[in-house]
């Protein structure tokens, strides 16, 4: 276990970074998805960082989480096809902390990998993307997605990388999931796997929870069933949906620290009750800023892929212990957050026991925070020296 820290990580170089583009797909030769679909033509939006070595073994592959993109480190101030969705909030990395010179993932060693999902806003082929048999932006009819799906079109990008194996794949939150299913589907490809505050199922509290998101979007009345490119968006839905998510992301004890700084207002979007508490007005806050930078439609494929999350049944395997033994050649770092109450730490629990009983070497560390699941993004001092013991051995 680990307790807080007063060090400091070191301080960004704010390097200028650009997104490029993998061309995953084109019309003639489809990316096939699990369901039987196909998409294409489909590009990948990806930055790296750090060199390739001449081996080419020393790639970190790194998945963001729900509502993140390929931008993790550096400043990067527009990207290509995104527009205004590309807010003065995306412009520095995401996992900037994390990642660059003598930072817990080191640029100096290692060459990093982050790419948006299949499905996503920030560049990636994505429902607001055009259709190739219309000219209209696909909309609701983006096929659906599965974790194993978005996995699989990051392998196809490692392939163009000519990367055979990783060093290492990272996900916290959502992108632990894929991490682990990267790990269990695909054991000959990494060596290292460190999940941050993720489960290998997904808990009935998620589900609700992901529920009441998707029912806040499609019953705004601006979704017209998803066809809603060219007109006002489902600002209001998406905003409540984010207010849904946000209360797990944070502490309450965090949430109240932040709140008091957020100004009680009247609102337009209410009708007639009037803002009482600093909380309500941070979370209105928190709705109405993301739908400055976030695709509805994307948030709707990217919550159904994780509400269908079954790593069992995707890596075809009868339990959770006998798939891990595929992966007896790998190591885990397993983070915990002790305030967690998007991912609980009893799911972390479950996962490691998981791999122990399967022969796998894993280890676990819980990181005591009073920051909730966002601690993974907020204290890059809390984690450091564990990434970079896990990242050398």
């Amino acid at each position: 276990m680990f307790r807080k820290s007063t060090e400091r990580p070191p301080r960004s170089a704010c390097r200028e970074v650009a997104t490029e583009f993998f061309h995953l797909a084109t019309e003639t030769k489809p990316f096939f998805l699990q369901s039987g679909e196909s998409v294409g033509p489909a590009v990948i939006a990806y930055e790296t960082y750090g060199r390739l070595n001449r081996k080419r073994n020393n790639a970190v592959l790194v998945f963001h989480a729900l509502s993140g993109s390929q931008h993790a480190a550096g400043v990067n101030r527009a990207v290509p096809g995104v527009g205004e969705r590309w807010t003065d909030e995306c412009h520095v990395g995401w996992w900037d902390d994390f990642i660059g010179p003598g930072k817990g993932i080191d640029t100096d060693e290692f060459y990093v990998v982050c790419a948006n999902y299949i499905g996503g806003c920030y560049g990636s082929t994505g429902p607001g993307s055009k259709d190739p048999r219309t000219g209209q932006p696909y909309g609701p009819r983006f096929p659906q997605l599965t974790i194993a799906d978005i996995v699989d079109s990051q392998l196809a990008l490692l392939d163009h990388l000519r990367i055979e194996q990783l060093h290492a794949t990272i996900g916290a939150s959502l992108g632990g999931l894929m991490a682990l299913s990267l790990a269990s589907r695909q054991p000959e490809r990494v060596r290292t796997v460190i999940p941050f505050a993720t489960g290998a199922t997904i808990t009935p509290l998620q589900r609700i929870h992901n529920f009441e998101q998707i029912c806040a979007i499609e019953s705004d009345p601006h979704f017209h069933g998803g066809d809603f490119y060219g007109r006002p968006p489902p600002g209001r839905g998406l905003a409540l949906a984010r207010m849904i998510g946000h209360k797990t992301f944070v502490s309450l004890a965090a949430l109240e620290e932040r709140a008091r700084v957020q100004v009680v207002r009247r609102d337009d979007t209410l009708a007639w009750y009037q803002l009482r508490s600093p909380i309500e007005s941070y979370l209105l806050h928190q709705g109405q800023k993301f739908v400055q930078r976030f695709d509805a439609n994307s948030y709707l494929r990217i919550l159904d892929a994780w509400q269908r999350f079954d790593l069992v049944r995707e890596a075809v395997a009868a339990d959770l212990v006998s798939l891990f033994q595929r992966c007896r050649t790998q190591n885990y770092l397993v983070f915990t957050i002790d305030s967690d109450s998007c991912f609980y730490p009893d799911e972390q629990a479950h996962l490691h026991s998981a791999l122990k009983q399967a022969g796998v070497d894993a280890t676990r560390i819980t990181v005591h925070s009073d920051k909730g699941h966002d601690s993974f993004l907020l204290e890059p001092h809390l984690y450091r020296p564990f990434l970079r013991s896990a990242l050398t051995d």
